[in-house]
C-alpha cells in the first residue's frame, strides 16, 4: 500500500470512529436531562466542532495531500474549513476555562448571574468569530497571484502519473470553484495553454500567504493557549491553597478543572506537531519537509477530534455511565437490566 492511499485509509477510519464517538456525547447529553448543567452543554458543542472534523475536514484533507489541479477558490474552500473548526475549538477552551475559573472563584455571584442563555450567546459569539478567521483567506488574504503563476508553470507540461488521478477543469462561472467539471485521467498541456479559470496545484501552503499564517499562529493560536494555561494555573493556586477547607462542591470544581486541563493538554499534543511544521515552513521558506511526516502530523491533528470525547469520559463517571447506558440500550438495544447502570437522576450530577 502506498503512502497517499493508506494515509486516505487511516483517515476514513478516523473519520468514522470521530462521527460515531461524538454523536454518542451529543446523543448523551440531550437524552439524559441530568447532564445539562452548563459544562457538559460546552462540552456537547465541543462534539458538534468535532463532527464537523470528521464529516469535512478530514476529507478536505485527504483531497489536500493527493495535490490535484483546483481552480483557487476551490482549493481556498477546502483549506479554510478546517481552521474554522480548530479556532472554534480553541476559543471553546477558553470559554470553559473561564466558566470553570468563574466558578470556583466568585461561586456565589456564578450562580445567580451565569445562565445558560449567557453560555448559548458565548458559543455563537465563538462561531462568528471563528467564520470570520478561518474565511478571511476567501476575503482576499491569500496567494492568489503567486497560485495562479504556479500553476501556469506546471500545468504547461503532462502531469506526473501519481497526481493526475483527477484533473479538475475550471467551468465558465467565474470563481465557480465548487461547480467544476471533473475528468479523470492524466491530461496534456504540452500547447503552453492552460485551462481557464485560475488553476493550480492545490496544497496548504501554496494558498495562505505568510503574514495570514504568522497571525493565525500566533496570534489567534499561542495567545488563547496561553490565556488558557494562566488560567488554570491561577485555578490549581487558589484550590491549592484553600483544599483543606473545600466543600463537597467545591472538590467536584477542582475535579471539573483536572479534567479540562487535561483536554487542553491533548489539544497542545495533538495540534503541537503540526503547528511546528507550519511555523518551520513560515520562516525557512527553503526547508523541505518529509511528506511521511507532514501527513503524520496531519493524522495526529484529526485525532484530537476523537481524544476528546475519551478523555472527559473516563473523567467523568456520570457522563461515562451515561454514555454506556446509550449505547448499550439505545444503540445495540440490548435489554434493560433490573440494576441499571444510567446515573441515578436524584442524584446531583458531577460537573
Amino acid at each position: 500500500m502506498d503512502a497517499p492511499l493508506g494515509f486516505a485509509v487511516l483517515e476514513g477510519v478516523l473519520a468514522v470512529a470521530i462521527l460515531a464517538i461524538n454523536l454518542l456525547v451529543c446523543a448523551t447529553i440531550y437524552l439524559h436531562k441530568e447532564l445539562r448543567c452548563i459544562p457538559n452543554c460546552l462540552i456537547a458543542c465541543l462534539a458538534v466542532a468535532d463532527l464537523g472534523v470528521g464529516a469535512l475536514a478530514i476529507p478536505f484533507s485527504v483531497v489536500l495531500s493527493l495535490e490535484l489541479a483546483l481552480r483557487f477558490y476551490t482549493c481556498l474552500f477546502l483549506t479554510c474549513f478546517p481552521l474554522v473548526t480548530t479556532q472554534f475549538s480553541i476559543l471553546l477552551l477558553l470559554v470553559i476555562a473561564i466558566n470553570t475559573h468563574l466558578k470556583v472563584r466568585l461561586p456565589n455571584s456564578y450562580a445567580v448571574r451565569m445562565k445558560k442563555g449567557w453560555m448559548a450567546t458565548a458559543v455563537v459569539f465563538c462561531w462568528l468569530i471563528s467564520l470570520l478567521i478561518g474565511l478571511l483567506p476567501m476575503m482576499g488574504w491569500n496567494r492568489f497571484q503567486q497560485y495562479v503563476e504556479a500553476g501556469n508553470s506546471t500545468l504547461t507540461f503532462s502531469f506526473p502519473s501519481e497526481r493526475a488521478a483527477l484533473v479538475i477543469i475550471a467551468g465558465d462561472i467565474p470563481y465557480g470553484g465548487l461547480l467544476s467539471k471533473v475528468y479523470p485521467g492524466p491530461q496534456n498541456f504540452s500547447s503552453g495553454k492552460t485551462p481557464s479559470g485560475h488553476q493550480g496545484l492545490c496544497c496548504f501552503t501554496s494558498i495562505f500567504s505568510p503574514d495570514y499564517l504568522a497571525c493565525f499562529l500566533f496570534t489567534c493560536t499561542l495567545l488563547p493557549l496561553a490565556a488558557m494555561l494562566g488560567i488554570y494555573v491561577d485555578l490549581f493556586r487558589v484550590v491549592r491553597g484553600h483544599f483543606q477547607a473545600l466543600w463537597p462542591a467545591k472538590r467536584r470544581e477542582l475535579r471539573m478543572a483536572r479534567t479540562l486541563f487535561l483536554l487542553l493538554g491533548v489539544f497542545c499534543l495533538c495540534w503541537g506537531p503540526l503547528q511546528v511544521i507550519y511555523c518551520v515552513q513560515l520562516l525557512c521558506p527553503s526547508c523541505q519537509t518529509r511528506e511521511s511526516l507532514y501527513r503524520l502530523a496531519v493524522l495526529l491533528s484529526h485525532l484530537n477530534s476523537l481524544a476528546n470525547p475519551l478523555v472527559y469520559a473516563l473523567r467523568k463517571k456520570d457522563l461515562a455511565l451515561a454514555l454506556r447506558s446509550v449505547f448499550l440500550h439505545r444503540v445495540l438495544r440490548w435489554p434493560r437490566l433490573k440494576a441499571c447502570c444510567c446515573p441515578n437522576p436524584k442524584v446531583h450530577p458531577q460537573v
